[in-house]
């Protein structure tokens, strides 16, 4: 595999470190690569966050400290660990700033599923990531498969500045929706991608069937349909599976909201199901780790109809290479393009089919 440029884990790089390791930010990112730190045996020196969050609380046993008050304890020759996500455009300008101040490292912890995306698992997989790579239909979407592999290995964010691109290029060059869509979102959370997509038909469209599991999600899809759709909506409150079914689902009301082992039980759909061979033209998948399952659960869909999709690929260490093979497995025909749009650690990592 040329594509991989990284010899050594961050993980390798973070236990061989004399350097104090201060991690930057709290909450499930950071339980998690502590976790992979005590397996490890790989020790934090301390815990800092964006000054307005300092308010003297305690995280994991460190009392959380402004940054300022790290470099005064350590001075400036430490390695930083990036340990939660964003997109927010002041977020990731501080992150910048930071990785160019000091030694800043994100490493990869799945959103979902187990196991870590290291160069053990590149390896287990190298034919599967061959493949994926080899079936990526322009230069920019092989360009992005190989910075997401290579900053998943080091955990540098340099490979993910490197291969943003504007969701704005997927809808005018890749996507291009019409105004006669028949629109099927899967984790629809509050209506955002369906105002995203009716934003450049002039909010035409055929039909819109949206699946979103979470209640108070479901109930702000519901305002926003009551209040700016007119035309053919179905909303159902479901997620998406590869059968109707019901399992038991985390609701944390947010976009994250996931598969659990504890939780309210809900219920989950196959599309083919709720659509019942009705046409759809375009589908998107953001289903928190569930992509595969849902997949499956619209296969006679995507058979018949071959929509334009837009799949979520960066839940599960497996996302690059299974999610591209199981759509070439329902129709080898698609053409496949990975972009990665603005957000650090690799999410927002979305793999387009038409």
């Amino acid at each position: 595999m040329e594509f991989i440029q990284e010899k050594t884990s961050v993980w390798e790089r973070l236990q061989q470190e004399d350097r104090p390791i201060a991690l930057y930010g709290m909450g499930d990112g950071a339980d998690k690569i502590l976790r992979v730190f005590a397996d490890k045996g790989i020790k934090a020196s301390t815990v800092f966050a964006s000054d307005e969050f300092v308010r003297g609380h305690s995280f994991a046993g460190f009392r959380v400290q402004k940054l300022s008050e790290v470099v005064e304890q350590y001075g400036e020759d430490i390695v930083i660990v990036l340990s939660f996500a964003s997109q927010r455009p002041e977020l990731l300008e501080r992150f910048y700033e930071l990785d160019a101040r000091f030694d800043l490292v994100a490493p990869d912890v799945p959103v979902a599923g187990g196991g870590l995306f290291d160069l053990d698992f590149v390896h287990a997989h190298a034919d599967e990531f061959q493949r994926a790579y080899d079936w990526m239909a322009d230069e920019t979407a092989r360009q992005v498969f190989s910075d997401i592999v290579n900053f998943k290995i080091s955990g540098k964010i340099d490979y993910l500045r490197h291969c943003e691109t504007d969701k704005d290029e997927v809808f005018r060059n890749i996507l291009k929706p019409h105004g006669h869509e028949c629109f099927a979102d899967l984790g629809a959370y509050n209506g955002d991608t369906i105002r995203e997509l009716l934003s450049y038909t002039d909010g035409a469209y055929d039909s819109i069937t949206a699946l979103e599991p979470d209640k108070r999600n479901f109930k702000k899809l519901s305002r926003y349909a009551e209040e700016s759709l007119t035309g053919k909506v179905e909303l159902v409150q479901a997620g998406g599976w590869s059968e109707d079914t019901v399992l038991t689902f985390a609701a944390k009301a947010g976009r994250n909201s996931a598969l659990a082992k504890q939780g309210i039980p809900t219920q989950m759909r196959s599309l083919d199901s709720v659509l019942g061979g009705a046409p759809c033209t375009m589908l998107k998948l953001d289903v928190e780790g569930a992509e595969h399952q849902a997949l499956l659960g619209a296969q006679q869909t995507i058979k018949t109809h071959h929509p334009r999709l837009n799949v979520a690929c960066y839940h599960r260490n497996e996302d690059l290479f299974d999610l591209p093979a199981l759509l070439k497995e329902f129709d080898p025909s698609y053409k496949l393009y990975l972009r990665h749009h603005p957000y650090v650690p690799a999410w927002d990592v979305n793999l387009y089919a038409v």
